[in-house]
Parts: C-alpha cells; sequence; structure tokens
C-alpha cells in the first residue's frame, strides 16, 4: 500500500509540476485516486484487473454515486493507470472499456432575460464601495459568461482591454487562454469601480476585485454576495455564479443560434459540453409555443 501511495503522490506532482494543473484539480484528482486505493485494499495496484475496476464502479454507484461522478473518478483512475503503464508498472490499463453507469441528463439551471435583468439592477442598501465592486462583478459575470475562479483571478490589467477594447482575457481550465467579449453595461460597471478600486485595495495587490481588508476577493465571498443580493431583490430562488454563466450562454444561444460561437466563449475545449444549451433554447421555444399558439392547450 505505501508504494501505491507513493505512485499517487509522484503522479499528483508531475499533473501539478509539468502539466500545471490548478492545485483544485490537483485536489480532485488526489480525492479519486487515494478512492481507488481504498477500493482495492491489499490488491497491489499492478494486479488490478478490469474486473476489479467493475466492481469498483458498481460499489461507488450502490453507495449512491451518479455516472456523471463515476465517469470522473474513473477518468482519474484511466489517466494514473496510463502513467504506471509508461513506468512499466503495470502491464496494461484495467480502466480500459470500463464504463460508468448512465445518470438522467440534468439540464443547467438558468435564469430568464427578466430575472437577469432584475438581478443586475444595483441597489442602495450597503457600503457603496462594495456594492460598486458587486456590480461590476455581477455584470461581467453575466455579460461574459465567466467561470468563477476566472473572474476571481482577474487583475487590474485586465482594465484596459475591457474598457477600450470592450474584451478581456481570461485564463481558464488547464491554463488556457481566450478573450471573451465584454458587454456595455458591463463596462460602465467596471469603470465606475476602476474609480473607486483603489479607496479598498492594498498598496500591491494586484487584484481587479478586492474585498475590505484590501485583498483578493476570495471565491466564496462572491458566492455569498451573490447570493445575498438576489434575495435583496426579490429572486425567488438561490443564485450562484455558474447559474449567471448558463444564463449567458443560454441568452446568447436563443439570440445567435450560433453554437460555435458560445463554445468559444464559454472555453469549451468539446461542443459536446456546449450542446446541452441547445435543450435550453428548445425548451424556450416551446414555452412560446405552448402559450401563444391555439392548439398547443390541450
Amino acid at each position: 500500500m505505501s508504494n501505491a501511495v507513493a505512485a499517487v503522490a509522484d503522479y499528483l506532482a508531475e499533473l501539478a509540476e509539468q502539466r500545471r494543473l490548478s492545485p483544485h484539480t490537483v485536489s480532485n484528482y488526489r480525492r479519486d485516486l487515494l478512492r481507488l486505493l481504498a477500493l482495492a485494499g491489499e490488491v497491489p495496484l499492478a494486479e488490478l484487473k478490469v474486473h476489479h475496476i467493475r466492481r469498483f464502479a458498481a460499489q461507488l454507484h450502490g453507495l449512491g454515486l451518479s455516472g456523471r461522478s463515476i465517469a470522473r473518478q474513473l477518468s482519474a483512475w484511466r489517466g494514473f493507470f496510463n502513467w504506471l503503464g509508461r513506468g512499466d508498472v503495470v502491464a496494461a490499463n484495467s480502466c480500459e472499456g470500463v464504463r460508468s453507469p448512465k445518470s438522467p441528463k440534468h439540464l443547467p439551471n438558468a435564469l430568464s432575460v427578466d430575472e437577469a435583468s432584475r438581478l443586475l439592477v444595483a441597489t442602495e442598501d450597503g457600503d457603496p464601495l462594495l456594492l460598486a465592486r458587486d456590480a461590476a462583478m455581477f455584470e461581467l459575470f453575466y455579460s461574459s459568461g465567466l467561470r468563477l475562479a476566472e473572474l476571481a483571478a482577474l487583475d487590474c490589467e485586465a482594465l484596459d482591454g475591457a474598457l477600450n477594447e470592450g474584451e478581456i482575457r481570461v485564463l481558464g481550465k488547464r491554463s488556457k487562454a481566450r478573450l471573451v467579449p465584454v458587454g456595455k453595461e458591463a463596462r460602465v460597471a467596471l469603470a465606475a469601480w476602476a474609480v473607486l478600486r483603489d479607496n479598498l485595495a492594498s498598496v500591491e495587490e494586484p487584484a481587479l476585485f478586492v474585498t475590505q481588508r484590501g485583498g483578493r476577493i476570495s471565491h466564496r465571498m462572491i458566492q455569498l454576495r451573490l447570493a445575498q443580493h438576489a434575495l435583496q431583490t426579490g429572486l425567488p430562488r438561490h443564485v450562484h455564479p455558474h447559474m449567471l454563466r448558463h444564463s449567458f450562454a443560454s441568452h446568447l444561444l436563443q439570440s445567435s443560434g450560433d453554437l460555435r460561437a458560445v463554445q468559444e466563449m464559454l472555453g469549451h475545449a468539446s461542443i459536446a459540453s456546449t450542446q446541452v444549451y441547445t435543450h435550453l433554447d428548445f425548451q424556450h421555444l416551446a414555452s412560446v409555443y405552448d402559450k401563444a399558439h391555439p392548439r398547443a392547450k390541450r
């Protein structure tokens, strides 16, 4: 077992140092691989076969894990076994051909256009500096479809492109950079925040969005501020940053119909990840049909 734990540690170090995966992603790999070792028990890695992996997947399913979660773990295990194979630790990848059980597909939870507009109306209840910061963050989420980590990682240097060129450069998953457009309302909110930012930020802090203490704002704080703001505007459900990303994608697709452009703006490696928004688009069409067509009501 100690050899297996050491192999996991070496593999994770390579992911972090050579493939430059984010600490969050490496942490997920660590959790998935340690679960593999726990399921294997006393069976050495070199002796694990396809039937072992199938049984492990079945055990995870029995514990209530979704097919998507099991697929993610199998992917982590598969990559680990490929790495072990290159080092001649195992003769074959025991995960090849093992599939996760299917789970029902859940569509992303997006706001309607009216709900998004309502959410982005500024409130006057609170510290003006924090309200200006929050308005810039929320507008940028919806305007450009950013991930939470992408927005939190922005530095002040991003302002030049956003305000002067109407575009912003973000660093996405696997350190892949992309340019995304910044809408008019987001530029207005960013300009207002740029004027006030130095009243909060520490002298040498590069972060675009900062806390009252002057440091870079955390993911958790952004989530809390957005949820609180949604309650203040009277929205009847919990709103989180990824919901604004989903809303950006579905509303843009409804207006343009350009799936490839939406893929590029979201930073999806595969268009299959973006195609879920075509279902949201159909939901919109079906809703309009049901409300308006004379023969829609049964």
